[in-house]
């Protein structure tokens, strides 16, 4: 059973401080992707409905997060 263990301040701030390196991590990631591609993610998504590249974009999402989260678990 693991208790308060991770209340402790260390545990707490270590774990506060993985999460947002994983998310700046994964932003910049999807910032590159968007850059690389040749249209305007976000406009082609909300405003033209492209459910393929929504599609696409959502998977690409998962595959990134799951690089950064295994990256950062170590």
């Amino acid at each position: 059973m693991m208790g308060i263990e991770w209340m402790k301040p260390g545990i707490f701030v270590g774990s506060a401080l993985f999460a947002l390196i994983g998310v700046a991590i994964f932003w910049i990631c999807f910032v590159i992707v968007d850059k690389l591609t040749p249209y305007d993610l976000w406009a082609e998504i909300v405003e033209k409905k492209n459910v393929a590249l929504a599609i696409v974009v959502g998977a690409m999402c998962i595959a990134i997060g799951m690089i950064v989260a295994a990256a950062v678990h170590g």
